[in-house]
């Protein structure tokens, strides 16, 4: 066959597996056996591998798993993924129902969709011109992990769309979940290889999108439904059930229990139809999601900072047990927060066995009176650890006493404000915040050192060859070369790349020290305040306290940080290592951007978002996340957001990037 024949039988063989693909995930009418997909899966693999050139990254050979991932990068979502407000009783359903009627001005006829909701992983696919391009974690909302190669393995999500009126642009948002038999499945597997059994379903779906390795997460047989809308550019859709029929034409996936009612009584009785039926499926649901269906009411409606009004989530009852408090431990979490963990007596709870149940904070263990040795009433509402709802029977003898001193380093413990209820441990070195420590120190956003990803990191904290910051500084070639996956240039580019840091701005050291509320935007005003670290250093509480952006509670956490003896041994070993801290470059006070406020939307072709923000404060601008009037730019890119809207309505001026680079010049 000629290269020409070659290249068209690989062609007809993707169109026909993406064909069964749509068939078998978004039709439930598959037309071939297992074995016969999985003969033409072989024969696509085996044509690729002959002729690599003519490989593509949206083949249906891809959800094999491509192999080892570096780590994962941070993904902005072009419109902001809301959370959604509970509601737990069916009277608050009607409340929230009066709450959208009055919203809506009085108008009579408002439908409602109502849709289970997945007990899963929230994710947020980007298809550009019909092409997936971008998965992400749903995060903050703003931002999330990209997991793009881990959501290509998922085969119910289509690389490819299809169908008519395929927009340039969309979002598309839902949740990723793993089907009962194949979580049992995946935990017999881990229960025979003697390791960690999975929670649930919904925690097994958690840690198989984390997974570096895209092979292993091809076999986790991981299923995807698609719900909602992000941003979109296109034909505008009229409704939640519209837009719901066009995915499925367009090969995605869409749970079909589903319905719309005419007013909020008939969503209620939805609900209650599903919470005698959810044992049923095969697949766990927490839940009823009900939507106001037209998408002109939804945009009048609107949001608050949170969540979406035109929007409710509807909760099942929760299950709940009865056991004994064995043990009550402290876990130190990644910014240093104690939390204290009940260990239980095991007992079954909503189909799995509890073994410890979070007591969130010392303000709980007091207001419920816990002890160890309490019989103590559990409560599971989809959570992956369950909550002690109260204390059935106190057996216990002794009260529980506050922590003087963190249980990993025995560090500091502190409370900050009076009205707080967390304590935490703010030594740096601490252990327990180590690893996610460094690996926020080694941030492109902080000390920018290329090539210290998640993977690398845990590999030097578990091996013991790092401690602290400063053991960065003191890396060797065979310490690195003793690492997976290490070859001589790999472990040279990082070195090398840790040899620049030593050079780095003052306010990305102090950024990535990660003193609790100090973010980039304030590690970059202390910088430039102070101009070096040893005048910081000596700053008292009043000269914080002066500067606009800083405050009373972020002054007090920057002092407490700076004396600590943990801190101070840590600086010393750092400069000893060399780091220069070197001073901000005067800002040019006669920049056509100081004191200017500028908002960023769409995507940018030259800057990331990260590093627009920073140039304009740079320059003596600043930033922030919300157009208001007194907006000085917005800068526009491709595919701008809701943003862009706000400021044609308030008349904000708005600028290309190009316009933006200009400015800069």
């Amino acid at each position: 066959m000629s290269i020409k024949d070659i290249k068209k039988e690989i062609e007809r063989l993707r169109k026909e597996l993406r064909r069964h693909d749509y068939l078998y995930y978004a039709q439930s009418q598959p037309e071939v056996s297992d074995k016969e997909y999985d003969d033409l899966m072989r024969k696509l693999k085996g044509l690729e591998d002959e002729y690599p050139q003519l490989k593509s990254a949206d083949s249906p050979t891809v959800r094999i798993g491509s192999g080892i991932l570096e780590g994962f990068k941070p993904a902005r979502h072009r419109q902001k993924m809301f959370s959604l407000d509970n509601t737990y009783s069916f009277r608050e359903l009607m409340e929230w129902g009066e709450r959208v009627y009055k919203g809506l001005g009085g108008r009579e006829g408002i439908e409602y969709l109502a849709e289970l909701k997945i007990d899963g992983v929230s994710a947020n696919l980007t298809y550009k011109k019909g092409r997936f391009s971008v998965g992400a974690t749903r995060g903050d909302g703003e931002t999330g992990e990209d997991i793009t190669e881990n959501i290509k393995t998922i085969r119910p999500i289509p690389l490819l769309l299809r169908g008519k009126d395929i927009p340039d642009l969309i979002e598309v948002r839902g949740e990723v979940y793993m089907e009962k038999k194949d979580f049992l499945a995946l935990n017999k597997d881990r229960k025979d290889a003697g390791d960690i059994m999975f929670a649930n379903p919904r925690n097994a779906t958690s840690g198989s999108l984390k997974l570096l390795d895209t092979a292993i997460v091809a076999k986790r047989r991981l299923n995807f439904f698609a719900h909602s809308l992000g941003q979109y550019s296109g034909k505008i859709l009229g409704r939640q059930d519209e837009f719901l029929d066009r995915l499925k034409e367009w090969g995605l996936r869409v749970n079909p229990n589903y319905k719309l009612c005419k007013d909020i009584s008939e969503a209620i009785e939805y609900c209650k139809l599903w919470q005698g039926k959810r044992d049923g499926l095969n697949y766990d649901i927490d839940g009823v999601v009900i939507k106001v269906n037209r998408l002109s009411h939804q945009q009048g409606l609107g949001y608050t900072l949170k969540s979406p009004r035109w929007a409710v989530s509807y909760k099942f009852p929760a299950r709940q047990a009865t056991t004994e408090v064995l043990e009550i431990n402290l876990q130190v979490g990644r910014t240093g927060v104690i939390t204290p963990v009940a260990r239980l007596k095991p007992v079954e709870c909503a189909g799995v066995v509890i073994q410890h149940a979070t007591l969130h904070n010392f303000d709980e263990i007091r207001r419920l009176g816990i002890k160890e040795g309490d019989r103590v009433l559990i409560e599971r509402a989809g959570e992956v650890i369950p909550k002690v709802i109260k204390v059935v029977e106190s057996k216990g003898k002794k009260a529980f006493r506050i922590p003087a001193a963190c249980p990993v380093c025995r560090g500091e413990v502190v409370k900050e404000k009076e009205e707080d209820v967390a304590y935490r441990c703010i030594n740096p070195s601490c252990p327990a915040q180590l690893e996610r420590g460094l690996i926020h120190f080694a941030s492109r956003g902080a000390m920018d050192i290329e090539g210290m990803g998640e993977a690398v990191v845990g590999q030097l904290v578990r091996k013991g060859i790092v401690r602290d910051f400063a053991d960065i500084y003191a890396l060797k070639k065979e310490d690195l070369l003793g690492l997976e996956l290490f070859k001589e240039k790999k472990a040279q580019n990082l070195l090398d790349a840790i040899e620049k840091s030593k050079k780095q701005l003052l306010w990305r050291f102090i950024f990535g020290l990660g003193i609790r509320h100090v973010g980039e935007k304030a590690a970059f005003v202390l910088a430039k305040r102070f101009r070096n670290l040893d005048n910081l250093l000596s700053a008292k509480k009043e000269d914080l306290d002066s500067i606009y952006e800083v405050g009373q509670v972020m002054s007090e956490s920057i002092l407490k940080f700076f004396k600590q003896q943990s801190f101070l041994s840590l600086l010393k070993k750092i400069k000893a290592a060399g780091l220069t801290f070197e001073e901000e470059p005067s800002v040019n006070k006669g920049s056509v951007l100081s004191a200017k406020t500028v908002i960023f939307t769409g995507e940018l072709q030259d800057f990331s978002r990260a590093q627009a923000e920073r140039m304009v404060r740079q320059y003596g601008g600043n930033t922030a996340s919300s157009v208001s009037k007194n907006t000085d730019f917005v800068v526009a890119g491709s595919n701008p957001g809701s943003k862009y809207q706000k400021a044609l309505k308030l008349g904000v001026k708005i600028i290309t990037e190009e316009e933006f680079r200009e400015m800069l010049k």
